[in-house]
């Protein structure tokens, strides 16, 4: 945490998936050296939401600028900044006042770890060294403290006492539960203690990839042992990869090693398949771990490639970044003709088109995403479609009568019926009046967008022994299509998307009000966990291009929703008109 900005949406997130997941966890309050930083004022507002649990185990030397070191309230001991290194030193005189209460917090945290230490402190007797040291790592570890740690990382001011307090209070991999997952030949649930005598085991959590370097799947050795001379067995994909070094990370660098234990974090370098959320076992005692459940894009943006030449290259980039990245996705959108890359805010839309440049070379036009609007009718019209065609030989002749009525359901694909009798269309030449209609679907008539939740009934014609042919019936049905569709009162369709957002009970009344504004129907809440509330509500993909910066705007970014398609819904008129005059336009452009 940051000691001027206090608690932050960050902080109270961290702090609610550490609930969640029951880690043991430490607090560092940094930068405690800069201006008007005070320590004391931090640790009230995380008293306030934590209460009991938060324990300061270091205190500032001195307030803001004037921090000179920090204080190690469990031992009362000292480290003091002099000549740019850290020495050991006695607790100011001045200091011990302050610490007391701190010190005696320390006390009933360690009294309440057992009822033998809760009697002796309190007949008043004094606990030694080593009952407060197992009595705090034991209240760590249960997750029933949580200490606070006060740091100037730039300064390098109370780092060594950090690391120091990790070594002793955190758990080490004999300290934490077994690893549970499923044994993939029966789906049985099993566990892997963190033992190196065990089966070996790893879950890969991330994927790096760099386009010099290649591809590295950083794993954690859940158990057993892993080196870089045997194949690797994927258990999730039931597959082999092979390998040749195992490497640890120190910033950008690969120090290659010969074994990895358990608790270690190693990366395999240029796995072909395996990808993050992965489980690499022993192939005789096969398990998966389960995968980690990613957010999912919430925001899109077209991009194209500044030049044709990096088209291949761009397509390269995006396979190669989504494997390093599960919260981000491309598609192709065949009928708006748009590459769209999908993320979880502008800001990581941002980034993604950033490493695009830096990593790969590739610069990217970005444009808001087009909407993929329908077109459907809400009469039922009839129209004759004749296609004659003389030119000196053999000639094109086909003759049909189309009914065109609005389907079951907006939503429905085209339906086809043929209802010809006696043989006025032959039978060899229907199917071509189908593909005829199924093609002439693909371009609305108001705006030029797909047409859905029509049905179409042949039900005449006639035909020329000699000059029909499956093309002629093909573009037959083509001409009655055109004269047929707009007299059936064509209307244009949106998609719509249902929301199901997650906000602070606070925040609801402003998020509804938007929602209104949006043409958004609010379908339902529910109360959530820590104070939230559920809102699910459904809204034109239109009005939500923004949405994902919107909502963090009104929520002070506390706020978070997922959505999905759900159906295409007519638009209302005033829209519409201005939907189809824009398309009008732009064909025109184009035409230009």
């Amino acid at each position: 945490m940051d000691a001027l900005a206090g608690v932050q949406v960050g902080t109270q997130k961290a702090l609610e998936m550490l609930d969640k997941t029951g880690k043991p966890s430490f607090i560092i309050i940094n930068k405690g050296d800069r201006e008007n930083a005070e320590f004391g004022k931090v640790l009230d507002s995380l008293k306030d939401i934590l209460g009991n649990k938060i324990v300061p185990f270091m205190l500032p030397m001195g307030e803001g600028a004037d921090m000179k070191g920090v204080v190690n309230i469990v031992d009362m001991t000292g480290r003091e900044r002099r000549d740019n290194r850290c020495f050991d030193t006695v607790v100011p005189e001045e200091m011990k006042e302050e610490l007391e209460p701190y010190r005696e917090m320390i006390m009933e945290s360690v009294a309440q770890t057992s009822e033998d230490l809760m009697e002796k402190y309190f007949e008043g007797e004094e606990l030694t060294s080593e009952e407060i040291h197992s009595g705090l790592r034991q209240g760590v570890l249960d997750g029933d403290l949580i200490p606070v740690l006060s740091t100037s990382a730039t300064q390098n001011i109370g780092v060594e006492t950090l690391e120091n307090m990790i070594i002793e209070y955190m758990p080490s991999p004999e300290d934490v539960d077994p690893a549970q997952g499923v044994d993939p030949r029966d789906q049985k649930e099993i566990e892997r203690e963190a033992d190196e005598n065990e089966p070996y085991s790893a879950f890969v959590f991330k994927t790096i990839v760099d386009p010099y370097v290649g591809k590295l799947s950083v794993f954690k050795v859940n158990s057993g042992t892993i080196d870089g001379t045997t194949d690797i067995y994927n258990a999730t994909q039931d597959l082999k990869e092979k390998v040749n070094h195992v490497y640890v990370l120190r910033g950008n660098k690969q120090i290659e090693v010969d074994k990895l234990y358990p608790g270690d974090i190693g990366a395999f370098p240029k796995l072909t398949k395996t990808v993050t959320g992965d489980t690499l076992s022993d192939p005789k005692n096969p398990i998966v771990y389960p995968s980690t459940e990613m957010p999912k894009p919430v925001i899109s943006i077209a991009i194209e490639a500044k030049s044709k030449k990096d088209l291949d290259k761009l397509s390269t980039g995006l396979h190669r970044l989504s494997e390093e990245d599960p919260t981000m996705s491309f598609s192709r959108n065949a009928e708006t003709k748009q590459t769209l890359l999908s993320g979880l805010g502008e800001m990581h839309l941002d980034i993604i088109v950033n490493k695009l440049k830096q990593k790969f070379g590739v610069e990217v036009e970005t444009e808001p995403m087009l909407v993929p609007y329908r077109e459907t009718i809400k009469k039922t019209a009839e129209a004759q479609g004749r296609h004659k065609k003389q030119s000196g030989g053999a000639g094109q002749f086909g003759d049909v009568w189309v009914k065109f009525e609005p389907g079951d359901d907006m939503n429905d694909d085209f339906v086809f019926i043929d209802k010809v009798v006696g043989g006025a269309v032959p039978r060899n030449y229907i199917p071509h009046v189908e593909k005829g209609l199924h093609d002439a679907m693909n371009v609305g008539v108001l705006a030029g967008y797909p047409v859905t939740g029509v049905k179409a009934t042949l039900y005449d014609g006639s035909y020329h022994p000699v000059d029909s042919d499956e093309m002629s019936f093909k573009m037959a049905a083509n001409l009655a299509y055109k004269k047929g569709m707009p007299m059936a009162n064509p209307v244009l369709l949106e998609p719509i998307y249902k929301l199901v957002i997650t906000i602070p009970e606070e925040y609801m009344g402003d998020v509804m009000g938007d929602l209104n504004k949006k043409r958004g129907r609010i379908l339902g809440m529910e109360p959530a966990e820590n104070g939230k509330e559920i809102l699910t509500a459904e809204a034109p993909l239109s009005e939500l291009f923004k949405y994902a910066t919107e909502l963090r705007s009104m929520t002070q970014a506390r706020g978070e929703f997922e959505m999905e398609f759900v159906r295409y819904e007519e638009v209302p008129s005033m829209i519409a008109d201005k939907v189809v005059a824009e398309a009008k336009a732009a064909k025109e452009a184009r035409a230009k």
